[in-house]
């Protein structure tokens, strides 16, 4: 299903600009979250970085995940990756909450342990969440251009 969800025509207006090295890794880590839930919202922002936000729901605050693009690199980020089992500590940064993987190939996120923190996040999501209805993705963009 993810494979088919095209990218919002706002986030490739900003995404074309970056080198492509850097494009199919995001189009690649974003294929990858989307396999794990592919009934994520996604919202679309561009701030400091060009991020996709991946929600339970249309608000911010229900987020599990997301993909800032920089630069030169970008990161897989948890929300709230603190509060995250982490065996292999793979989660870097020192903030409150959030906590991030660097990404620079297919190897930093194709794999089974990033694959279960994904599902923490999401599990601990829902366990915070009050009502999660059934429904289909969204795709929400935030971008002004």
């Amino acid at each position: 299903m993810s494979s088919n969800r095209e990218v919002h025509k706002d986030f490739l207006y900003y995404l074309k600009y970056k080198d492509q090295e850097l494009i199919d890794l995001y189009l690649e880590l974003r294929t990858f979250l989307l396999d794990v839930y592919p009934q994520a919202t996604e919202l679309l922002y561009h701030t400091h970085a060009l991020t996709s936000v991946y929600s339970l729901s249309e608000k911010l605050g229900d987020s599990f995940c997301m993909i800032p693009i920089y630069t030169n690199h970008l990161n897989l980020g948890f929300n709230k990756g603190a509060l995250l089992p982490d065996p292999r500590k793979l989660l870097k940064g020192s903030g409150k909450l959030i906590r991030h993987i660097p990404i620079t190939n297919s190897e930093d996120f194709d794999n089974e342990d990033v694959k279960n923190l994904i599902k923490a996040a999401i599990e601990l999501s829902e366990s915070e969440l009050k009502s999660l209805k059934e429904s289909s993705f969204n795709i929400i963009s935030k971008i002004k251009r």
